[in-house]
């Protein structure tokens, strides 16, 4: 709120992922390749095989070009992206982290120097020495990755960082060693199908059958390994994490489903090519990688996914706003703006706007600060869309808007601002309704549940709305007139007898079968 912030028309989390998606292929490529590199020219030498050596030159040079200046020009620009996004959360981490950032910047700038006296020094150095470069080159790639994992990784898993500030309590997270090991083997398997590119075009068929070989040896077993890997991370991320992926956004749920998809298609076009090396294709050795990139951007979307809608988790939700007081934080929370305002927080909004005191505009200049860092208006994970698709009128989003910290099982934050400001909000929300919501869908129990209830609420026999109504029929709709008198935080949406009716009959159809209230007959099923 105290920054500048870029306004993505498609989606900040979008960009990022455009940008850092190709940077993480790559940067992946940068470690697992460099291994790849001194271990094949060591396998070369020792074998008197001048045609691979040959080979391995030439895919050196395409090595460095890719990684050296396609990585270093795409790290700016994740740096420049998140800068503009979300730069707080930017802020927060460089201090937090100040001393890693700087670690990982000389082993970078390590790195290079050694990737450049590398390629340069084929034919130039002694081979030992040559050899040596390239042990230096993998060694501070390989550190850069040790560094940066435990940065990426304290975002989804802070653990009791959030309490005590240490450094390396953030550093050593509860996921840093899981995802450590498993972006290893991504950084291996990768080096085996990027050598499929440069193998294709060889018009030796033998040595290019060698070096398809060669190249699964590392992919084959690699891809293997991440299964295991992935349910390691996967079980040391808390279980409250994924809720969102069940929610009615389920990103994650179905990018987790992708990348599972992507990887056993990966697997098999590379065992496809190890059948027929001397077939290789360059088109075919593109469709392997354009494969594994949709697996690790669908893997990556999930890390990032279930993190939301915090950029910190469960401690920075965007922008200056921090969950709760933090020693020496000094950002405001969700407590203290709801006296003060978020509007009297938030420097850059358009001020024009606030001073004419138009509803709708000062409304989306609360989305702004509050809302955008998740959603779109109308595009990535738009707000219009949800509205629309869940017929609601003007009073029930404005209602909705003060249970917010229910919805999408408990992962959304709380609003955070004074009544009038719910108000302008909702005022904003509404406006960008274009269809009038259709009768038929406030008399049908079903829909009535999905359209209002399923926010906060599990279509299953022990949730809370099904266990905790009066059995009796009559009384259980009565008990919905005022719905926060069931739970304060409840949406104060007003139904009518005949809505409180329906919902109650259709709700009562799904209890267990001999458990009270639990529907007899068809005639209970009210407006289904």
């Amino acid at each position: 709120m105290n920054y500048p912030v870029w306004d993505v028309l498609f989606g900040s989390g979008l960009l990022i992922a455009l940008v850092a998606g190709l940077h993480v292929f790559v940067s992946h490529f940068a470690v697992g390749g460099g291994l790849f590199l001194v271990l094949t020219e060591r396998k070369a030498r020792r074998a008197n095989d001048p045609a691979l050596l040959n080979w391995l030159k030439a895919h050196t040079r395409f090595f460095v070009l890719l990684t050296v200046v396609f990585g270093a020009v795409s790290g700016v620009g994740i740096w420049f992206t998140i800068g503009l996004i979300s730069p707080s959360a930017t802020s927060d981490l460089i201090h937090i982290f100040v001393w890693g950032w700087a670690i990982e910047w000389v082993a970078f700038f390590i790195e290079i120097s050694a990737a450049l006296l590398y390629l340069y020094g084929w034919d130039k150095l002694p081979p030992k020495l040559h050899e040596w470069y390239g042990w230096i080159y993998f060694l501070a790639a390989f550190f850069s990755l040790v560094v940066i994992n435990g940065i990426i990784t304290f975002m989804l898993t802070p653990g009791s960082w959030i309490d005590v500030h240490k450094f390396w309590i953030g550093f050593f997270n509860p996921t840093y060693l899981p995802s450590a090991f498993f972006r290893t083997a991504i950084c291996l398997a990768l080096a085996g199908i990027y050598a499929l590119i440069t193998a294709s075009v060889q018009k030796d068929a033998e040595l290019k059958a060698r070096i398809v070989r060669w190249g699964a040896m590392w992919t084959v077993p690699s891809l293997i390994a991440l299964v295991p890997l992935g349910w390691w991370y996967i079980h040391e991320i808390p279980a409250s994490l994924f809720l969102s992926a069940r929610g009615p956004m389920p990103t994650a749920t179905h990018f987790a489903s992708s990348a599972w998809i992507l990887l056993a298609v990966t697997f098999v076009l590379m065992l496809l090519a190890v059948f027929t090396p001397r077939r290789l294709h360059l088109v075919f050795a593109v469709v392997v990688a354009l494969v594994a990139l949709g697996a690790m951007d669908s893997f990556e979307f999930v890390r990032e996914d279930v993190r939301k809608p915090f950029v910190i988790e469960n401690y920075l939700y965007d922008n200056s706003l921090y969950a709760s007081s933090m020693p020496g934080d000094g950002g405001f929370t969700v407590d203290n703006l709801s006296s003060v305002g978020v509007l009297h927080a938030a420097h850059w909004i358009n001020q024009r706007a606030i001073t004419a005191g138009n509803q709708v505009e000062v409304g989306h200049e609360i989305f702004r600060v509050e809302c955008q860092s998740c959603h779109t208006p109308d595009a990535y994970r738009g707000i219009h869309q949800l509205i629309e698709q869940r017929q609601w009128n003007p009073a029930t989003v404005s209602a909705m808007l003060t249970g917010l910290s229910l919805m999408h099982n408990g992962v959304m934050p709380p609003f955070a601002g004074t009544d009038a400001e719910r108000g302008a909000l909702a005022a904003y929300l509404n406006s960008l309704q274009t269809i009038t919501p259709n009768p038929a869908t406030f008399t049908n129990g079903k829909l009535m549940f999905e359209n209002h209830c399923s926010m906060c609420h599990q279509d299953r026999p022990d949730d809370p709305l099904f266990t905790g109504l009066d059995p009796n029929p009559q009384v259980a709709a009565d008990s919905l007139k005022d719905l926060t008198s069931l739970f304060p935080l409840m949406p104060d949406i007003k139904l009518n007898q005949t809505q409180r009716t329906s919902l109650v009959h259709w709700l009562n159809t799904q209890r267990p079968a001999g458990k009270p209230g639990a529907a007899s007959s068809s005639a209970t099923q009210g407006g289904n």
